[in-house]
C-alpha cells in the first residue's frame, strides 16, 4: 500500500487546482460545437489510465483517437508507466494526467494530422468537490476540449444518490435522455445521460474544459452505441492488446482480463 500524501502535498494540490480552475472555459470555443450534426469534427479521443491488480505503480496509459461520425479507429496507443504519486480521491488528476499528456504530445509530434479535436475523459469535470476533475486539468494542461464521462455517481455538493436520484433514472426513457445534477449552491455541474437505447444505467456527463455542458452531452449521446461511449469503450480493447506482453499473458485468456482494470478509485 502507497504511502498517503502529505498534509503539506495536498495543500499544494488544493492551490494548484484552484488556480487552474479560472482557466476552464465552460462554453462553446470550436465552430464545430455549434453544428447540429457537428459539421467539421473529424476525430475524438478516449483516454485513460488502467492498472494491473495489487500494483499501485505500474499502469497503462491508453489513448485511442476515432474518425467522426464513423467512429472508426485511427490510432490507439498503450503505453505501460510508473506512477509517482499517490491516490488521493479529489487528486486523481495529479497521479494520471501527466501520462495523458505524454500520450497526447507523442501523438502530436508522431501523427500531428490525427490529433483529436475533443477528448473524452474517464473521469469527471466540474462535477468535482472544487469543481476541477481529471477532465479539467487534462483540458486546461492540453488546450484541447474535454469531456468528462463517469460511469459511477460522485455524491458531491448535495447531490447524492438517493431515492430521488434513483427515481430520475427511471424516468429517463429513451436515449439522449438526461436530467442536471444541481448542487447545493444551484449551479448545474453536471448532467446524467441515458446514452444508450441498450442501458438504462446513465453516465454522468460534465463539462471539463473548451465545451458548454449541452454540447458536451449531445456530444456524448452522438458516442455511444452502448452505455459508454466509444472512445472511452474502445481503448479497453487497446489496453489489452497492449500490456499482453507486459504480463506475459497469452492474448484471450481470462487471466489477461481479470488482471486488467480500471482500479477502483472514483474518477475525480
Amino acid at each position: 500500500m502507497a504511502n498517503p500524501p502529505t498534509e503539506e502535498l495536498v495543500q499544494q494540490w488544493e492551490s494548484e487546482q484552484t488556480r487552474l480552475r479560472e482557466q476552464v472555459v465552460e462554453q462553446d470555443t470550436e465552430p464545430w460545437q455549434k453544428s447540429p450534426d457537428f459539421s467539421g469534427l473529424e476525430r475524438v479521443a478516449g483516454v485513460d489510465l488502467s492498472f494491473i491488480k495489487g500494483d499501485e505503480v505500474n499502469a497503462c496509459a491508453q489513448l485511442v483517437v476515432l474518425s467522426y461520425p464513423q467512429l472508426e479507429v485511427l490510432y490507439e496507443e498503450s503505453t505501460m508507466v510508473a506512477l509517482t504519486m499517490p491516490y488521493m480521491a479529489g487528486f486523481l488528476a495529479f497521479r494520471e494526467t501527466p501520462s495523458l499528456l505524454e500520450a497526447l504530445k507523442r501523438l502530436r509530434c508522431n501523427k500531428p494530422e490525427l490529433m483529436p479535436q475533443v477528448v473524452f475523459v474517464d473521469g469527471n469535470g466540474v462535477f468535482h468537490y472544487r469543481e476541477f476533475g481529471i477532465a479539467c486539468h487534462l483540458g486546461v494542461l492540453s488546450g484541447i476540449p474535454c469531456v468528462g464521462v463517469a460511469k459511477n455517481l460522485l455524491q458531491v455538493e448535495g447531490v447524492y444518490k438517493d431515492e430521488e436520484h434513483q427515481s430520475q433514472i427511471a424516468a429517463l426513457q429513451k436515449g439522449g435522455d438526461s436530467f442536471p445534477l444541481t448542487a447545493s449552491s444551484g449551479k448545474v455541474l453536471g448532467k446524467a445521460l441515458r446514452s444508450s437505447e441498450k442501458s438504462s444505467k446513465p453516465v454522468y456527463v460534465s463539462v471539463g474544459h473548451k465545451i458548454s455542458l449541452d454540447t458536451a452531452v449531445r456530444l456524448t449521446h452522438s458516442c455511444c452505441r452502448y452505455r459508454v461511449p466509444e472512445p472511452i469503450r474502445q481503448r479497453i480493447g487497446t489496453m489489452r492488446k497492449g500490456t499482453i506482453s507486459d504480463l506475459s499473458l497469452s492474448p484471450g485468456t481470462n487471466e489477461s482480463e481479470s488482471k486488467l482494470t480500471a482500479g477502483n478509485r472514483i474518477m475525480v
